[in-house]
């Protein structure tokens, strides 16, 4: 009796290494599957994210849209302005007939122009700009200026700003520019003082009001001295004439 209990004693003994070690393989494999499964019904039920940076701020800004405090702008780095302006008569040098002198009056200038954002607070701009002067007292009497100028503006408010990982664009900059021009201009009738004529320095000041994140309205004043050959009919040939309007332009990035 003893030697079957011992001989059974021995069979167990050899096969439970076995054992353990079938369980401890199968035990890793059941594991290896689940975590399969885990991996396949997570990719099932999770979107992929978008790829690049923009896709990963789209998905780390929901739930955020509803704040008008933040909101998501991608920088640009181009802009196009079109605009108009009327002149400011009593900060133009009156045009003169010998030696009377007559107040500019009803006059206006276009300008479209092609910008580019060379930081948050600097950026240059190339324009054109026409204009057309009418005299008080004067009747039938025209002026035409066109120029093609650059500019540099300088902004006194970071246009872009940071909260966290969010770039949002400034509602309100001001702003100046510095810049020159250059051109011909033409006073119709006889006698005038046609020619050609250097704007410089052209100098504005005025501020920026976004009405969405890629346009906006600028207001400003400019001022351009005039180097020619006079304002005016039967003028002296040369001569420096200061002219002032005041600009309203649309401005849209890109």
């Amino acid at each position: 009796m003893k030697k079957i209990s011992y001989s059974m004693i021995a069979v167990m003994l050899g096969i439970t290494p076995a054992m353990a070690e079938y369980s401890d393989a199968r035990f890793r494999d059941e594991i290896s599957e689940g975590l399969d499964l885990v991996a396949a019904r997570e990719n099932i039920d999770v979107p992929d994210a978008a790829p690049g940076e923009l896709g990963l701020d789209v998905y780390q800004t929901v739930g955020v849209a509803d704040n008008d405090d933040i909101q998501m702008f991608i920088p640009t780095s181009m802009y196009m302005r079109a605009g108009a302006g009327l002149n400011l008569g009593f900060a133009t040098d009156y045009a003169h007939v010998g030696d009377a002198g007559y107040e500019s009056s009803g006059s206006w200038t276009t300008q479209i122009g092609l910008g580019w954002n060379l930081s948050s607070y600097v950026r240059t701009e190339i324009d054109f700009q026409e204009s057309t002067f009418e005299f008080s007292d004067l009747k039938d009497a025209q002026a035409t200026y066109q120029t093609v100028g650059g500019m540099l503006y300088f902004d006194f408010a970071r246009r872009y700003v940071q909260t966290g990982d969010i770039t949002r664009r400034r509602h309100f900059v001001p702003f100046m520019g510095i810049g020159a021009g250059a051109g011909a201009y033409k006073f119709d009738g006889p006698g005038g003082a046609d020619g050609f004529v250097i704007a410089a320095p052209r100098a504005v000041v005025g501020f920026n009001i976004m009405l969405t994140d890629l346009i906006g309205v600028d207001i400003m004043y400019q001022y351009q001295m005039m180097i020619g050959n006079g304002f005016g009919w039967n003028v002296r040939a040369g001569g420096v004439d200061n002219i002032s309007n005041l600009m309203a332009s649309f401005r849209v990035n890109f």
